[in-house]
């Protein structure tokens, strides 16, 4: 289900746009305690099943997705089981399904534009990139 209002912003963010308030989120000392304990789930982990479609879309989307960590691995292996079956049969995947994967991809940051690797530097306008 979808919930009202702007998504909370992670602890180690507060820290870098300096948007921390001291009654609302602790102090910066426990903000800096809990950016440090989220790195202690290491990467995601691909399960040894994954062939075809679920392998593709793990390398494709979960791999270079740098900020996932592994209390995430499960809504990753979701994602990727629910594209495999998507790829399978387009044309029988249910409304529904599509309202999941996109909550699965939004879960993972994968479709924050923040996220993406900027490739702009072989771009350059010539008005605006002076």
């Amino acid at each position: 289900m979808a919930s009202r209002g702007a998504k909370p912003k992670p602890a180690h963010l507060r820290l870098i746009d300096g948007t921390r308030n001291a009654t609302r989120h602790g102090s910066e000392a426990d903000l800096k305690q809990v950016a440090a304990t989220a790195d202690g789930f290491g990467k995601p982990q691909r399960p040894k099943h994954f062939k075809g479609e679920a392998a593709a879309a793990w390398k494709r989307y979960i791999e270079p997705a740098g900020w996932l960590d592994g209390a995430r691995e499960a809504a990753a292996i979701a994602f990727c089981e629910l594209w495999q079956e998507f790829r399978f049969a387009p044309t029988s995947f249910p409304a529904s399904k599509h309202g999941q994967m996109r909550a699965y991809m939004s879960e993972l940051g994968l479709t924050d534009e923040r996220n993406r690797i900027a490739k702009d530097a072989e771009k350059r306008d010539d008005f605006f990139d002076e």
